[in-house]
């Protein structure tokens, strides 16, 4: 038997994918530069002041009315009604002294109206061609409706999953998010800048992932070297892909908040990177500086956004209160408030708006749900689904009398996951839907548990209907509304009751299929042994139901990988592949049971690991079964030693050594072994997907730059330092021999 490849269908490809190539830079020439420069000089101080203001809007739009026509706002998030959007804009263009249009935004996160899976899900994929098809969705069915900003990508490495927010990113490395983020940049805002292109906002400008004891909003203490070298390549990776907007961050990091770090904004974006882009707070992250500790008011804190390099003020009214008086004082200069109306104007003349500021309200809505954006959203899910364990029951052959359980079965709203603000759950086709149309009256359907955190005793009903199965298929999870912003965890085991019910189902002794949607990496270690397989799937979105239908029957062979180390406790967090070399590393020592009674008090194995637990996680980066197998063979170099301008070639044999068709995701890790500073155990370099038939080799070649290899030493200079390399390839990042290569 062979697993069919479902290709992309090619018509649909071209259309969402073909408006996705690269632009270098958000600056646009001498012509928008000249329109810029005019409109600014016919602006009085009020008007510039009043673009650089961005308010929430209301029900009314006549709550907004006088200050439209004043020029007091130039920017409103949440509106996504073509109607009341066209009307505001002509109060804008039609009614105010310069006509300036507004700037339209929304938190398109991962799909508007048809939802994708969440971007942890899509970063799962390891495939940036899919993920900027996504976008390209996106942006073409959020447009329609008059939204042309998006806050999107999140950029936050994030390497502890109590953050409830690691669902909004790429997870733990910093190569994978560079590529998700070019790819998503590209997808929002299209080849050429159009009525479709959707001004993407990358986020959260900087360290925010990495709050302490994973809870959101919080401190982080992050060295210059560890921003450079972990936390600041994706950004610059999106700048360097063209995005139109950068957002800062909530967090203070070593004492200085995001939205008045003169260091990160003006130095290292506007100075080092170029970047003439907008830059936006996020939420009243001006005004939380004063909870800070970093202002003593409004004005101080608008005074310190303003010269740190923030263009606009999201929901603070800060600049709209104090700008004009900070000008008089000269706290804050004129020129200062002059660059940031030019950022500011710049964008919203690459976007067009001055020539079509207003939307097609009858054509809006035949955009929505378009039948190659579900294809797209269903290939998304299918290729984000990750095979974590499998005796060998799936793929699943069909003519089984199946019982569905679980409280994430049939939850239309939960499998939309979070930050899916236009995500209607009446166009969600969810696992139950999907079996039932498939195998029409051979479904059982007994849920168990009516939502995640319910707590029960006994599972007498699921218990009788499982004994008239073939086949148990459990959907077990997280609610949409445990992941998110503000939404971190202490304990990331399954909810309520989920793993008792898991366990009932073990003792009937039948085959049972789990399948996980959550919004982040739980800790599912203990309910392995109950079950035969399983699924991971964060949040899969709009086509979650007939994307996993089709991985469990064997339509499409599951590919997904782990972009986020899967921990055994939440007590190893953080826990992450690429982690510095320590003195002691661990050897696989003595363990608490081995310890024995009275001992005396020695370092027992002396090595860094925990004596409960050790020092490995349940699951590894860039870990997923198939339902083939792939060796890998014949990895080498072509040369022993580079120099600092040349490329390393690594060759290999993949085989796909199994019975089915199906698609390896190839990575290629190095270590440099001796640095000016500590290095990373391993650190991933390239990816790709690699499509053989069953029983097929192919040799292959990967080409990766050695300066690929440069990091920011202990002189803060970023370069390629000679000596001895390690490289890897393999399926994950436990796997693999290492080859060596000098750079000299």
């Amino acid at each position: 038997m062979k697993l069919p490849r479902l290709l992309f269908p090619a018509a649909i490809a071209c259309a969402i994918i073909c408006s996705c190539a690269s632009h270098s830079t958000i600056g646009a020439g001498k012509d928008v530069e000249q329109r810029v420069e005019s409109i600014l000089s016919k602006m009085t101080l009020a008007e510039k002041i009043g673009q650089m203001n961005q308010v929430s809007a209301g029900a009314d739009v006549s709550n907004y009315a006088d200050a439209l026509r004043a020029g007091s706002i130039g920017s409103i998030l949440n509106e996504v009604d073509p109607v009341k959007i066209n009307e505001f804009q002509r109060i804008c263009v039609e009614e105010s002294r310069l006509g300036i249009p507004l700037l339209v935004a929304r938190d398109v996160i991962h799909g508007f109206h048809t939802v994708f899976p969440i971007p942890l899900g899509l970063a799962a994929t390891f495939d940036p061609a899919l993920v900027e098809a996504g976008a390209r969705v996106a942006a073409l069915e959020a447009t329609a409706q008059g939204v042309r900003w998006t806050f999107s990508p999140m950029l936050d490495i994030a390497r502890d999953p109590r953050w409830g927010r690691i669902a909004e990113g790429s997870g733990e490395d910093t190569y994978l998010d560079a590529r998700m983020a070019e790819a998503m940049v590209r997808g929002y805002q299209g080849t050429q800048l159009d009525s479709t292109s959707m001004a993407a906002c990358i986020k959260h400008f900087v360290g925010y992932g990495a709050g302490e004891g994973g809870r959101d909003y919080n401190s982080t203490y992050l060295t210059e070297r560890q921003l450079r070298n972990v936390y600041l390549p994706p950004f610059e990776a999106a700048v360097k892909a063209g995005a139109m907007t950068l957002m800062t961050s909530f967090n203070d990091n070593d004492g200085v908040p995001s939205t008045g770090n003169t260091f990160v904004v003006k130095d290292v974006l506007r100075g080092e990177w170029g970047f003439d882009g907008l830059v936006v707070t996020d939420w009243n992250s001006m005004g939380e500086m004063i909870n800070h500790g970093f202002g003593t008011d409004r004005k101080d804190v608008a005074a310190k956004a303003a010269n740190a390099g923030v263009d606009m003020d999201m929901m603070t009214y800060g600049f709209l209160s104090h700008l004009e008086e900070l000008v008089k004082s000269g706290d804050v200069k004129v020129s200062t408030i002059d660059n940031a109306v030019r950022n500011i104007l710049r964008v919203k003349i690459l976007l067009g708006l001055f020539e079509n500021p207003y939307i097609d309200v009858e054509a809006a809505a035949a955009v929505q749900y378009a039948p190659e954006h579900l294809a797209a959203a269903q290939k998304s899910a299918e290729q984000s689904a990750i095979l974590l364990k499998n005796d060998g029951i799936l793929p699943l052959a069909p003519g089984r009398r199946i019982l569905v359980t679980g409280p994430m079965a049939d939850a239309p709203h939960d499998q939309l996951g979070t930050w899916a603000f236009d995500g209607e759950k009446q166009h969600t086709v969810t696992p139950l839907q999907a079996l039932r149309d498939r195998f029409p009256g051979k479904v059982d359907y007994v849920p168990g548990l009516s939502f995640s955190r319910e707590k029960r005793q006994g599972f007498a009903d699921v218990i009788a209907a499982a004994r008239k199965a073939d086949v148990i298929l459990v959907f077990l999870g997280e609610e949409a509304i445990l992941s998110g912003e503000a939404h971190s965890l202490a304990d990331l085991n399954l909810q309520g009751s989920q793993s008792d019910l898991l366990a009932a189902l073990k003792t009937t002794g039948k085959p049972v299929v789990a399948t996980v949607m959550a919004g982040r990496p739980l800790t599912i270690e203990r309910d392995l042994p109950n079950c035969n397989a399983v699924l991971y799937s964060f949040h899969p979105g709009t086509m979650g139901g007939p994307a996993l239908a089709n991985v469990i029957f064997g339509d499409v062979n599951p590919s997904g990988r782990t972009p986020i180390t899967f921990l055994r406790t939440v007590g190893q967090a953080p826990l992450y592949y690429s982690h510095n070399m320590t003195g002691r590393p661990y050897t696989g020592q003595t363990l608490i049971d081995d310890i024995p009674l009275e001992a005396g008090q020695t370092s027992l194995g002396n090595t860094s690991y925990y004596l409960d637990y050790g020092a490995y996680p349940l699951f590894p980066f860039g870990y997923g079964l198939s339902y083939t197998s792939f060796e890998y063979s014949g990895i080498a170099t072509d040369r022993a030693e580079y120099g600092v301008d040349d490329t390393i070639e690594v060759s290999f044999t993949l085989a796909n050594t199994g019975k089915y068709d199906g698609e390896e995701v190839v990575q290629v890790y190095v270590r440099d072994l001796v640095g000016s500073v500590t290095r990373p155990v391993k650190e991933l370099k390239h990816f790709e997907r690699v499509f053989l038939k069953a029983g097929e080799s192919r040799q292959l070649t990967v080409s990766i730059p050695t300066e690929e290899l440069a990091f920011y030493g202990l002189d803060m200079v970023k370069k390629v330092e000679p000596g001895d390399f390690q490289l890897w390839v393999a399926g994950d990042s436990a796997s693999g021999k290492p080859v060596s290569f000098k750079v000299k």
